[in-house]
C-alpha cells in the first residue's frame, strides 16, 4: 500500500531544491507569464506541443519571437496573433503546423475578451477537463491534452500537463512511494490532482516540478540564468 506521508517527504525534498519553483507557479496561475504577454503563452503552448527540449529549444525560439514581432509593436494581441503571416515566423520555427495553431488558438480566444488576459482567464475558467474535445479550444487541429491543460494552467487553473516527462517523473515517484503507476492520461491527471490535494502540494508545482529535474537521477536541471523562471 502507498505511503502519502513517504511521497509528499519525497517530492517536498526535489522541490526545495528549486528555489524558484513557487514564485514561477505562482506567476504562471496568476496569468502573468513572458511579461504578462498572452501573444507569447500562446506561441510557447504552440511550440512546446512540437515535444522538444522546452529549455534548450522552445524558450529560445519564444525570445526570438518576442524580439523579432512582440517588442516592436508588429505582434501586441491576439488579433495579430491570429492574422500573423506564417512566412514570416518560419525562419524562427519552420513548422508550419504548430504556427497554424497558435493562430487559430488566438482567434479563438479572442471571443472571450478584448482584453488578452481577460480573454484567456474567461476561457480557462470555462473550460472543462472532461469536456476538452469539444471545447473551442481543444477541437482545434493539432491541440492535444498536454496542450490544452498547459493553456489552462496559464490561464489560472490549477492542474497538471501528462506530458512525456510529467508523467516519467511523477509515475516513478509514485512507484517508488508503493503507488501503481498511472498510464492514461485522464487517470493520470484525475489521480495525480487528488493526491496533491491530499498532500498538500498544487499539481501546477509538481508539474514544473518534472521538468527542472533531469530525467532518471534526479538532478537539478543546469541553467544558465537561475533566474530564467521568473523571466519566462
Amino acid at each position: 500500500m502507498g505511503s502519502l506521508d513517504l511521497l509528499r517527504e519525497r517530492i517536498l525534498r526535489i522541490m526545495s531544491s528549486l528555489p524558484y519553483l513557487k514564485l514561477a507557479c505562482d506567476r504562471c496561475l496568476r496569468t502573468e507569464r513572458w511579461g504578462g504577454s498572452v501573444v507569447l503563452m500562446v506561441v510557447d503552448a504552440a511550440l512546446t506541443s512540437s515535444g522538444l527540449s522546452y529549455f534548450d529549444v522552445v524558450v529560445p525560439r519564444v525570445k526570438l519571437f518576442a524580439d523579432r514581432f512582440v517588442e516592436n509593436g508588429h505582434v501586441v494581441g491576439l488579433r495579430q496573433l491570429s492574422r500573423l503571416d506564417i512566412r514570416r515566423v518560419k525562419n524562427i520555427w519552420r513548422n508550419t503546423r504548430l504556427w497554424r495553431v497558435a493562430k487559430n488558438i488566438a482567434a479563438n480566444l479572442t471571443y472571450y475578451g478584448d482584453d488578452d488576459r481577460e480573454a484567456l482567464r474567461n476561457w480557462a475558467s470555462r473550460s472543462s477537463l472532461h469536456n476538452w474535445r469539444r471545447d473551442p479550444i481543444g477541437s482545434i487541429k493539432g491541440v492535444g491534452l498536454v496542450t490544452y491543460q498547459y493553456l489552462r494552467m496559464m490561464g489560472g487553473v490549477d492542474t497538471i500537463m501528462p506530458d512525456r516527462v510529467v508523467k516519467k517523473v511523477v509515475n516513478r515517484l509514485l512507484a517508488d512511494s508503493g503507488f501503481k503507476p498511472f498510464e492514461k492520461d485522464m487517470d493520470f491527471i484525475e489521480n495525480v490532482t487528488e493526491i496533491c490535494e491530499k498532500i498538500g502540494v498544487r499539481p501546477t508545482e509538481l508539474c514544473w516540478m518534472t521538468w527542472l529535474i533531469e530525467g532518471e537521477e534526479e538532478k537539478m536541471r543546469t541553467l544558465k540564468d537561475p533566474e530564467l523562471l521568473l523571466k519566462i
